[in-house]
């Protein structure tokens, strides 16, 4: 996967993986990662799939419609690069927060639907519930901070709200965060989003 690792400072720093929007790339968040953390190591990958030129990390049937198997595959996928990723550049596998929006912050939600040991944590913007009906690992002790519009027209607040309480229920300990605001990443969202992760 087309990806970018820059190392950090500080050893026993989360390594931060980067997820970012639809029509995005490996680029765009790294501005966001410096804000949250300096130190840290950072880790920002680009989606492997296309929709009209747009980078994104799975395919969907139409908006806010997933293609569930495609959603399945790269999830895989992801997870699978992580163990790769953590073994050349040296950083702790255990150890990774990913920061994601919108199309990022869903396959960082499906990670932690999937796989019980693929994040230690997650800031997720504008995220939605990727896949509905299905049991979640055991995610206790994994720490989840949501941003959400109130006005947002691509991901309705219900579904912010039915992602905080799956990711509750599956013991995660999970912060939503509202913006009187649409789909756009804001200020007062990355702000709130710094100022919760130096106190977990």
């Amino acid at each position: 996967m087309k990806h970018i690792f820059q190392k950090g400072n500080d050893a026993s720093k989360p390594t931060l993986l980067l997820l970012h929007g639809t029509g995005g790339t490996e680029q765009d968040l790294l501005p966001l990662a410096e804000q949250i953390d300096a130190d840290a190591n950072v880790l920002s990958v680009r989606g492997n799939v296309l929709e009209n030129g747009m980078p994104r990390y799975f395919r969907r049937l139409a908006e806010g419609v997933f293609d569930e198997e495609d959603l399945i595959f790269r999830t895989k996928e992801l997870n699978e690069f992580l163990d790769e990723a953590a073994e050349k550049y040296s950083f702790d596998r255990d150890n990774v927060i990913a920061i994601g929006y919108s199309n990022g912050a869903n396959i960082a939600a499906s990670l932690l639907f999937h796989y019980q040991n693929a994040l230690k944590g997650a800031i997720l913007h504008h995220p939605m519930v990727p896949r509905k009906g299905i049991d979640l690992p055991d995610l206790i002790g994994k720490n989840i901070f949501i941003a959400a519009g109130t006005n947002d027209p691509i991901c309705p607040a219900q579904e912010s709200e039915d992602l905080h309480a799956l990711l509750e229920k599956a013991g995660a300990d999970v912060v939503l965060h509202w913006e009187n605001m649409g789909h756009q990443l804001n200020l007062g969202e990355i702000k709130a989003a710094g100022k919760w992760y130096q106190e977990i």
